[in-house]
C-alpha cells in the first residue's frame, strides 16, 4: 500500500519533524506497512512488526554478502564516497553474519560488563562535575555544558583517546552521521567523506602507537583479541572504534536533551522524579521510549517477505519507524503520556535480535548519571527558551536547551 498524499509523514517538513508522533498514529491506523516513493522504502510503524523484522534473517544490514549491487537491483555508490562507505561498511552495524557474529564476539571480549563496571565511577564523577560547574555559572546550554561533553569524554576514556584530541571526535561524528539520514544532499555527502578521511588517518596512527606500546583502554584490547586464531583487521578495529563513538554517544546526547525537554513539558513527572530519586531507572527508560533518539532504522530485503498480504520483494528497502513503535497502543498503555513509574516498557530503542546495541548497557549507567546529578545540584532547573529542533529526523535532538539553574 502507497503511502497516501494526503498522509502528515513528511521527514522534510519541520512541523512534522517537531512531532512526528501523530502522523505516525495515522500510518498505524491505514495499516502495517505502507511504502514511501519520495525514500523508495517500505515504511513499518507497528511495534510487532517492527520487533519481528529486526530478528528475521530474511531482512540484512547489507546485502553485499549475497548479492552484487548489480544482482541486487541497486547502483553502486559514488566512487567519491568510497571512504565512508570503507569506513561505514566494516563496522559490525552493517554487517551480517559470519563476519558480524566474528567481530562482535571479538568486540565483546574487549567491551565487557566489566568494562562498563570500572567506567562507572568516572561516569559518576565527570557527570556531577559537568552539573556543578553548570550550576557555579548560574546555568547554560544543557546541550553543549552536559549531553554533548560526557558521553564523548566516557567513550573517549575507553578507547584511549588523549584529551588533547578529544575536541575533534564530535565533529567528526556529526559530520559522518549525516550520512544516515533520509536522502543526504551532497554537501552532507562531502563532509561525510572528508571526516571518514581524517578520522581514519588518526585512529590508524593510534592504533599504531597501542600497538608498540599497550595499555588498559580499549583499543589495546581489540588488538589484543582474538578467538580460534582469529583477530580484528585494521580496517575492522578502525570502523569499530567509530562505530563505537558515533553509536555510544549521539544516540546517548539526544536522549539526554530529548528527555529533558519532555520533562521540562511535564512538571509534574519532574516533580514526581525530584522527590523521589529511585525512579530514575524506570525515568531512563520511560524517557527512551516517549520521544525515541533514533526515530528509524533501515533493512534490506534479502529475501522476498508478506505484511499483512502487501508481497515486499527482494532488492526493497524497508524503514523500521522505532518512534511509532515506542508509541503504538496495542503495546503501551497510553502511550502518548509520559509516566515515569511504567513497568512494562519493552521499546526498542537500543534496537533488537543481533544488532541489538553493544553499547546499551553503559548508555543507561550514562543517561542516570547525568540525571542524578541535575536532580541533585540544580533542583530547581528550568528553562529559559524553548528549544528549537535539529532539522534531523532519523537522528533526532535539539539544537540547544538553555536552562536557569536559580
Amino acid at each position: 500500500m502507497a503511502v497516501p498524499p494526503a498522509l502528515a509523514f513528511d521527514p522534510w517538513d519541520p512541523a512534522f519533524v517537531a512531532d512526528p508522533y501523530p502522523a505516525y498514529a495515522e500510518l498505524r491506523a491505514r495499516g502495517r506497512v505502507h511504502y514511501y516513493e519520495p525514500t523508495d522504502q517500505w515504511l513499518v510503524p507497528h511495534h510487532a512488526d517492527v520487533s519481528a523484522l529486526l530478528r528475521d534473517r530474511r531482512l540484512g544490514r547489507t546485502y553485499q554478502h549475497r548479492f552484487s549491487h548489480e544482482d541486487f537491483g541497486r547502483t553502486a555508490p559514488p566512487p567519491e564516497q568510497e571512504p565512508f562507505h570503507t569506513l561505514n561498511d566494516h563496522g559490525m552495524l552493517d554487517l551480517e553474519p559470519p563476519d558480524h557474529t566474528r567481530i562482535r564476539r571479538l568486540v565483546s571480549k574487549a567491551f565487557t560488563p566489566r568494562t562498563v563496571e570500572r567506567l562507572a565511577p568516572y561516569v559518576h564523577r565527570l557527570a556531577d562535575d559537568l552539573a556543578a560547574r553548570l550550576v557555579a555559572a548560574g546555568g547554560g546550554d544543557l546541550l553543549t555544558e552536559v549531553a554533548e561533553p560526557l558521553p564523548v569524554a566516557v567513550i573517549a576514556e575507553m578507547l584511549g583517546i588523549p584529551e588533547a584530541d578529544r575536541a575533534r571526535l564530535r565533529p567528526w561524528s556529526a559530520d559522518i552521521c549525516g550520512m544516515y539520514e533520509l536522502n543526504p544532499a551532497p554537501e552532507t555527502a562531502h563532509r561525510a567523506v572528508r571526516a571518514s578521511v581524517e578520522f581514519s588517518a588518526y585512529l590508524r596512527d593510534l592504533i599504531a602507537a597501542r600497538r608498540r606500546d599497550p595499555g588498559e583502554d580499549l583499543i589495546s584490547g581489540l588488538i589484543a583479541a582474538y578467538d580460534e586464531g582469529e583477530r580484528l583487521t585494521e580496517q575492522e578495529m578502525i570502523s569499530t572504534c567509530v562505530l563505537l563513538l558515533n553509536a555510544g554517544h549521539e544516540a546517548t546526547v539526544n536522549a539526554t536533551v530529548n528527555g529533558w525537554w519532555a520533562l521540562l513539558r511535564h512538571p509534574d513527572q519532574l516533580a514526581a522524579l525530584r522527590a523521589d530519586h529511585t525512579l530514575v531507572p524506570s525515568a531512563v527508560e520511560e524517557l527512551l521510549r516517549y520521544d525515541t533518539p533514533l526515530q528509524l532504522f533501515e533493512r534490506w530485503v534479502l529475501d522476498e517477505i508478506e505484511i499483512d498480504g502487501t508481497v515486499i520483494p527482494r532488492g526493497a528497502e524497508i524503514a523500521m519507524l522505532f518512534g511509532s513503535a515506542n508509541h503504538d497502543p496495542a503495546v503501551f498503555d497510553t502511550p502518548d503520556r509520559l509516566d515515569l513509574t511504567r513497568e512494562d516498557n519493552p521499546h526498542i530503542s537500543f534496537s533488537a535480535g543481533i544488532h541489538y546495541c553493544i553499547g546499551a548497557p553503559l548508555a543507561r549507567v550514562e543517561l542516570a548519571a547525568s540525571m542524578r546529578a541535575l536532580l541533585t545540584r540544580a533542583p530547581d532547573l528550568r528553562l529559559v527558551t524553548p528549544p528549537d529542533r535539529r532539522p534531523n529526523f532519523v537522528m533526532r535532538g535539539l539544537k540547544g536547551l538553555h536552562v536557569d539553574v536559580g
